[in-house]
């Protein structure tokens, strides 16, 4: 079982990576978006944990720099109708924080709005793990003003997906600054834009 690559990021395209060994053995792996944001450039050095999904005419390797977000993946894949792509698409789109916490409370509109993820398999998804995160440890998640849920509803309307939208709004009121909403937005957009060169996700 392959549990974590460190290796230099030899290539980037799309959600896939190549990481190359000290041995001279290159790696593709499958990354979600916040995984991409947080890679150094190519030649830089990462670790990630990893995860190998084998199926009958593939195999396919995943990978995550954080461990919780490598234990959500698997615990997704658990859940009847889910498989690495959509576990993958909610992990891009909501985080692994979001994520446990849309199942845990039951947020059916969160989760059904990743794509491929309609309200029958978010309920689906809901009812099935909602008892098996408890283990799962959280970053503590302080309640936001009604400025700042708009500054998230901004982003989302320029393009940004809910989960960078949200880190990003998180980071800006952490720095301490003026906590209007249109200061959020534009300290906001710029920790996106040094995350992703200012592309929307």
């Amino acid at each position: 079982m392959i549990a974590t690559i460190t290796g230099v990021l030899a290539e980037r395209a799309g959600d896939t990576i190549v990481v190359q060994t000290d041995g001279g053995v290159g790696y593709a792996l499958t990354v979600p978006a916040g995984v991409l944001e947080r890679l150094p450039a190519t030649s830089g050095r990462v670790t990630l944990y990893t995860e190998l999904v084998v199926k009958e005419d593939s195999w396919s390797l995943f990978g995550f720099d954080r461990l919780v977000e490598r234990t959500v993946f698997q615990r997704l894949l658990g859940a009847s109708g889910f498989g690495p792509k959509l576990a993958m698409a909610l992990l891009s789109a909501l985080g692994p924080e979001r994520t446990v916490r849309s199942v845990l409370a039951r947020d059916l509109t969160a989760l059904s709005s990743v794509s491929g993820v309609g309200r029958k398999k978010a309920e689906r998804l809901a009812l099935e793990l909602q008892d098996k995160f408890g283990d799962v440890t959280l970053e503590p998640h302080a309640p936001r003003s009604a400025g700042a849920e708009e500054a998230v509803r901004a982003l989302g309307g320029l393009g940004y997906g809910p989960g960078p939208a949200d880190d990003a709004v998180r980071a800006a009121l952490a720095d301490g600054g003026p906590q209007d909403t249109s200061q959020l937005i534009r300290r906001a957009l710029q920790q996106l834009a040094a995350a992703r060169g200012g592309r929307p996700s």
